[in-house]
Formats: structure tokens, sequence, C-alpha cells
């Protein structure tokens, strides 16, 4: 039995019913969760909500928040954060160039997906959702932006095999668009690939038996185009804002995870302002630190004024005292 994934709706309801069993803030709202969580299954919502509550337990939170419950996102969506791996400030540059890369021109090509947080932090896996033909390219550009980035900084001969993963992820979006979804004006609407996996022989050499040899090579021929096309738009994209490349690479250097505000900041070549997160820490820096030093500086003289008090009183008493002895 197949069951659904359930839609935002279902996803809400769900959400709620999971959310009765822990104490949530004022400010979480099943709603905004449910829009942010697509292709969750009622298991991954229930497993977001356990992950929100052991983030709250360890910060020693009485509540489960939004910001837990974004973070919970992350480490399901992208997997768990890997902050004691060490990494130079070499690696860290170009690490900040190539996501810098793919989220400028997520940021720039149509129908593609708000950008809503960028990290040089290292994850596990990213997952991606894609539908229309126009959001499909987009996909195909995007991957291709954090190659490019290191290609236009470090030059050709210094690109990392970082991008191993966005190339295998472009390739198969274009190969699908061609012998799956029709999308090739050349090949037409028709299906050029079995839906079956082959296991013991290569799923291409299972799928090549039904077709001639002069198909299968206007089928590679197609998935070029498809990956030169946008491999070309992203390459335009980036070299015509390479100013913004610097500086959200200098932005990711500093804060090393900036979220859509910073995101927003950069893209319309603003100052960038301070991640929600650093404000709070410099806050209450600024609060302990307000508090500390005047108390000292209240109490010293209060006491003194005590002591003068204390003094001046005994001195005229005993002024008085002596008087009727005179």
């Amino acid at each position: 039995v197949v069951v659904g994934l359930p839609d935002v709706r279902g996803r809400e309801q769900i959400l709620k019913v999971h959310m009765r069993k822990v104490p949530l803030s004022d400010d979480v709202k099943a709603s905004v969760i449910a829009r942010g969580t697509p292709g969750f299954s009622g298991a991954d919502l229930a497993n977001l909500v356990n992950e929100a509550a052991l983030f709250a337990a360890r910060g020693n939170r009485r509540v489960v928040g939004m910001e837990e419950f974004e973070r919970a996102k992350d480490k399901i969506m992208m997997g768990a954060e890997r902050r004691s791996m060490v990494m130079s400030e070499e690696d860290k540059e170009m690490t900040a160039y190539h996501e810098a890369g793919h989220a400028i021109v997520g940021c720039l090509v149509p129908e593609h997906d708000p950008v809503h947080k960028v990290t040089i932090i290292p994850r596990g896996r990213a997952l991606g959702v894609s539908q229309s033909r126009r959001k499909l390219e987009s996909q195909i550009s995007v991957a291709y932006g954090g190659r490019l980035a290191e290609e236009l900084i470090y030059g050709s001969e210094r690109v990392s095999t970082g991008a191993s993963q966005d190339i295998k992820y472009a390739t198969s979006i274009a190969r699908n668009m061609v012998t799956q979804w029709g999308f090739s004006d050349k090949l037409g609407p028709l299906l050029y690939a079995e839906e079956e996996n082959e296991v013991f022989l290569g799923r291409s050499m299972g799928k090549s038996k039904a077709m001639s040899g002069d198909t299968a090579s206007l089928i590679d021929s197609e998935i070029k185009m498809f990956i030169d096309k946008n491999y070309q738009r992203a390459q335009t994209m980036l070299t015509e804002n390479m100013d913004i490349l610097h500086a959200m690479k200098d932005a990711l250097m500093k804060y090393e995870t900036i979220d859509s505000l910073q995101i927003d900041d950069l893209m319309h070549r603003r100052e960038v302002r301070m991640p929600a997160e650093w404000q709070k820490d410099e806050s209450s820096d600024d609060k302990d630190n307000g508090n500390s030093t005047p108390k000292s500086e209240v109490e010293t003289p209060v006491d003194e004024a005590k002591t003068d008090t204390k003094v001046d009183n005994k001195a005229d008493t005993n002024d008085a005292d002596e008087s009727p002895a005179k």
C-alpha cells in the first residue's frame, strides 16, 4: 500500500498532533513550519518535533521555539552539523565561494525555490524537488554555480572535487528531461527509458536495448545541450555579479551561516546586517558588562556614606555627652 505524502494542510495538522506533547513558545506557528517542509512524510514531521525538543533541552530551555524548529529542519534535510571538522582558512574561503555561487545563481534564475540560508558548516546531503521545465533548468544552473565560482576565482586548474555530487545531480536532471519527461524538442514527448532499475547490469545498458544507436547518440547530444545552455547561463550570472560573490564570501567567512535577511542585503548590494544569533550574543554580553560595572561603582559610595554618617553621629553623641560636664 502506497501512502501519498501530505500536502501543506495535512502537514500542519500532523504537526499540531505531535506538538501537543511538547511545551511551545508563543512564536511557534505550525502553518509556517508546514510551508517550509515540502516533501516531508508524517514520520519526518514527528522526527522534526522530537529533534526540536532535543535542541531546546540541550540549550536548557523550558519551551521549544521557532529557532529550534529551524535547526531541526536543517538537520533532517541537510544532515547534522559537523562543527568539530577542522577546516583551514583556504578551505573555508573556497567553500564560501562555492556556496555563494550556488546562492547567487539560485536568487537570479526563474522559478527556483527561495534561498533561505547559506552556510559553510559541513553537513550531510541536501535534497531538491523540481517540477516545471524552467524550474528544472534553473536547478541545473544552480548545481553548477559552485563549480563555476571556484573556476572564476581560482582558475580551472584549482577547481576542487566538491562539485562531484552537483555534476551528478545536474546530469541526472538533464537525462530525465530528455528520456522521461519529454522536454527535448528534437526527440519529442516520448519515453526513452524504462522505469525499472536493473540490479546486476548497468541501468544505461538495460535501457539502451530499446533504442537504436542513432537515437542514443541524439539523447546524449540533447543532454549535453541542456547542460551547456545552463552552464553558460550560470557563468554569465556570476561574472556579472562578481562583487556580490566576493561580498557573500566575506560574510560567510565572518559569520559561517547567513539567512534570508543577509542574502537579501547582499543581492541588493546593501551593507550586510548582523545575523539574529550574533545580535543576541552581543546584547547579552553588553547586558552582563553593564550590570557588573555600575554595581561596584554604586556600592562603594553608599558604603562610604554609611560609614561617614555613623562616625558623624557618634561624634555628635560624644559632644552631647561631654557638654554637661563642661
